[in-house]
């Protein structure tokens, strides 16, 4: 890759349950770096990474965040409370009525991050058509301000009915909790949509993790110093640390985000635009489709909970090499969801004791000790022996067979899972490229894709670290969105550029204060749009004939187009985009197709289906454009791990990603 700004360090840095993965630029000169993250405190993690690559100097920091998703995940934010109208403090509890496990008679919902007792009503409301049917009452809010005070909380969400509508009130709520000096969220900044239950869940995550997001991004910030601080969010675009620390909703899928951001851009730069990309790490597996864009959702859940900003649409499961296969209750074996994580890790790091996906791989000759993270950490593939024979001892199977087992279930879990976001949306799979990254992706991606009859597989240099990378070449994004319930001819008049005007001067005022240039900025118009009657939306982009779009979308989405039906515009968004100048990836100089000697590093024994082969081993940073090779192969590099089974062949091409065509084996 090449960086426009001759003179500036910039560091990219992705937060994993594992490894703490950077990317840096400096000029022309590029470069990676991993270390085990620090589960405890994922800033020590960080700002060991930092030193190490900037030293005493200056640099500019783009960084995705893990802080968010966990304190959701491990029910750790800050002490929140909310306040809303009154008579409708249980919203939070009452919800939908969902059932997304049918059959099972004893469902129990996760319960609300805010509990009862911290949930507050206030008198004061206004009717869905924005006339005010209660006055808003001072001093009923300031006795609340008053319990709210003795409580000690540490963060406050205001969810107002229609205040998307008319957000007086809730501007009213804030200038009298102003003296309690602690972070308030109100729902029609953070999400300025109807649907009150997703409205004031959404506005209760990010109140439920402002105060950790602040205490981390500050403490980084005082590392960074002066010079520029970003964040990525799971819309696929970064912002300012000041923003992300008032909307810190945004946040929580932003590791993943950027490594779909980094995928699109290198395949788009490779001439691959239909994508599915596979992100193996050491804790999990993400999942992605791109079919000529980015896939942007609204309707995402975390830990049960909607969060209903704009995020990529990415789908994750418990599959990563730190996975540990354990028998279950029925004496089958069983691979994840629980994770040994950076501590104490696979049993070949030194310190685990459970076998995991990582030590099946070693044991079969996948992965070689002395290149794992460019031989700066040798892995210890003679402590895994015991461990896979007893568990195999306790099966009654051979430990080749378990070994072979461990991967074969967790390549059927990432199966589903790529399903899910193809099949099961009507997407062939076969129709796609599967782009693999993640430290751990690279040994699984072949079988996978044989698995789905998916005919290549791409490969970008630096794999493991893609994510960082992907958020040195995101956008800067912001979104706004506002409910406007429009009936198709209104949707056809100027009724809606006029509802548009608002939000195209505030997203232009916004992106400059980001730090956007004027002539990169870029504003997208969508629509949400359904047939009448319909519960959910499509995101439609603003089109010169928006019906005609909705109904084609609609088709390709479910099958069929009511042509005759009448179609309501709910909401109205904008993508405001500012595109930096990004890193462009070097060409390399044509080579041969035989890789040169010194590429080889030897050959070792490698097992594929209970069968050994012997592999020879390449190094691909001495791989050159044009070279090809056959599977059985091994290529090591200090990210990652690829791994060519029989009957695939691989090819450089002249951004050195490894491409890999799949073929049959033969029985």
């Amino acid at each position: 890759m090449k960086n426009t700004d001759k003179n500036s360090l910039v560091v990219g840095v992705d937060t994993g349950g594992t490894f703490t993965d950077f990317t840096w630029c400096d000029g022309d000169e590029w470069g990676e770096y991993k270390l085990l993250s620090t589960p405890s405190d994922p800033a020590e993690a960080v700002l060991a990474g930092l030193r190490h690559i900037a030293g005493e100097r200056g640099f500019d920091l783009v960084h995705g965040s893990t802080v968010a998703t966990n304190a959701i995940l491990e029910k750790k934010g800050a002490k929140t409370a909310l306040v809303t109208n009154r008579r409708f403090e249980d919203v939070l509890e009452i919800g939908r009525q969902n059932r997304p496990e049918l059959y099972r008679l004893a469902v129990r919902r996760e319960p609300p991050l805010i509990p009862a007792e911290l949930r507050f009503g206030i008198p004061g409301r206004f009717s869905a058509e924005g006339e005010e049917l209660e006055p808003f009452d001072e001093e009923a809010m300031q006795q609340v301000a008053e319990r709210l005070r003795a409580a000690k909380v540490e963060s406050i969400a205001v969810s107002l009915l229609f205040s998307f509508a008319r957000p007086e009130h809730e501007l009213k709520v804030r200038e009298q909790l102003a003296g309690l000096d602690i972070p308030v969220s109100l729902s029609h900044q953070t999400l300025s949509e109807f649907r009150e239950y997703e409205r004031s869940s959404t506005t209760v995550i990010n109140a439920y993790v402002t105060p950790k997001m602040e205490n981390y991004i500050g403490r980084l910030g005082k590392e960074v110093g002066n010079r520029r601080f970003r964040i990525m969010q799971s819309n696929g675009g970064s912002i300012s640390a000041e923003t992300a620390m008032q909307e810190s909703v945004r946040t929580i899928l932003s590791g993943p985000a950027g490594g779909v951001v980094g995928a699109w851009q290198v395949g788009k730069q490779a001439g691959f635009d239909r994508l599915i990309t596979f992100d193996m790490g050491g804790t999990s597996t993400d999942v992605a489709l791109l079919d000529g864009r980015l896939p942007l959702t609204t309707e995402s859940t975390i830990a049960g909970y909607p969060v209903k900003v704009p995020m990529l649409d990415i789908h994750t499961v418990g599959a990563g090499g730190g996975s540990m296969a354990s028998i279950d209750s029925g004496g089958s074996l069983k691979v994840g969801p629980e994770s040994a994580g950076a501590d104490p890790g696979p049993i070949c790091y030194g310190e685990g004791e459970a076998v995991t996906v990582t030590d099946a791989n070693l044991f079969l000759g996948r992965l070689v000790p002395e290149h794992f993270l460019g031989g700066a950490m040798r892995l210890q593939d003679e402590r895994i022996a015991p461990y896979v024979e007893q568990l195999a001892r306790q099966l009654d199977i051979t430990p080749v067979e378990l070994a072979q087992g461990v991967l074969d279930i967790a390549n059927t879990t990432m199966e589903r899972a790529i399903k899910v976001i193809s099949v099961e949306k009507g997407h062939d799979p076969r129709e796609f490229t599967l782009f693999s990254f993640g430290g751990a992706g690279g040994m699984h991606a072949a079988e996978l894709a044989r698995l789905l009859q998916i005919p290549t597989v791409l490969l970008p240099a630096n794999p493991g670290v893609l994510s960082a990378g992907g958020m040195l070449m995101a956008d800067i994004v912001k979104d706004y969105s506002l409910t406007v319930m429009c009936d198709q001819e209104r949707t056809r008049s100027d009724e809606i550029e006029t509802a548009f005007a608002p939000l195209l001067e505030q997203g232009h005022k916004d992106l400059l204060h980001e730090g956007g240039e004027a002539e990169r900025i870029r504003l997208e118009r969508y629509l949400d749009m359904r047939y009448r009657g319909q519960s959910h939306e499509i995101m439609v982009p603003l089109a010169d004939d928006p019906i005609a779009e909705f109904h084609r979308m609609h088709e390709r989405l479910y099958g069929y187009a009511d042509v005759g039906r009448e179609i309501e515009t709910v909401n109205i968004r904008l993508r405001a985009v500012g595109q930096p100048q990004r890193p462009s990836l070097y060409e390399l100089p044509a080579g041969g197709e035989t890789p040169a000697p010194e590429a080889c590093l030897g050959e070792r024994d490698v097992c594929f289906a209970g069968r050994e082969y012997r592999a020879p081993v390449y190094r691909r940073d001495k791989l050159g454009n044009g070279n090809r090779f056959a599977g059985p192969a091994i290529i090591v590099e200090y990210s990652s791990t690829i791994v060519v089974p029989p009957a695939a062949e691989g090819e450089v091409d002249r951004f050195g990603n490894i491409v890999l065509k799949i073929g049959e084996v033969e029985s």
